[in-house]
């Protein structure tokens, strides 16, 4: 299920649309690995492989789609959103990735909407955050349009020249794995940071 090479393999270029429209704006897609599918998305391209669609064309598509379910969290933000505070626990929901995601979005204003889609979890949240704290819908389009450009086409983009290369190609299992941890560590910096800096002010108290 987190396999980005047996799920793009899969499902081709319609399960990476799927995938990345639900990441964007969908509670349900949080654990997605969107930066994997993105990269093997543009691996394949690079290699004429299950993908045969040019790559400006899939770049455009993915686009589309992540700016489209950022859109979808932000109206559901703006309807349903302060819901979201009460939302009890679950195996799959947890109430500390609405914190996250509310702290980063506080934090960096509109930005937000530009830097969480390079940060997993954080992406899916902060679109509902925008509409839950009323966000002119304006302001939201324009980073909407900018983050999802940025985002989608970017990292597919970087998966297509990068594919090119013989030690990526060989070692993409490996590679993946990597994608995973670069976009995982900023959430975990920021949390460990979190903890410490609560830590010092119980020590201080």
């Amino acid at each position: 299920m987190f396999d980005a090479n047996h799920l793009v393999s899969t499902f081709g270029l319609i399960g990476v649309l799927l995938i990345v429209f639900a990441e964007s704006g969908l509670l349900i897609g949080f654990f997605l690995p969107g930066d994997s599918i993105l990269f093997t998305a543009g691996l394949l391209i690079s290699q004429h492989q299950v993908i045969h669609q040019p790559l400006w064309l899939v770049c455009l598509l993915i686009a589309a789609a992540s700016i489209v379910g950022n859109e979808v969290g932000y109206l559901f933000g703006r309807k349903a959103g302060p819901a979201l505070f009460r939302r009890p626990n679950s195996r799959l929901f947890k109430q500390e990735y609405v914190a996250k995601a509310h702290d980063f979005f506080e934090r960096h204003g509109a930005r937000a909407l530009v830097l969480a889609r390079f940060i997993p979890i954080v992406r899916t949240f902060t679109p509902i955050l925008a509409g839950v704290s009323g966000m002119a819908h304006r302001s939201f389009t324009v980073f909407n349009v900018a983050g999802g450009v940025l985002w989608g086409a970017g990292v597919t983009v970087a998966g297509y020249f990068l594919g090119q290369i013989g030690f990526i190609r060989d070692h993409v299992d490996v590679v993946l794995v990597l994608i995973v941890v670069l976009s995982v560590a900023p959430a975990v910096i920021e949390a460990l940071r979190s903890r410490s800096a609560a830590r010092s002010a119980r020590e201080a108290a």
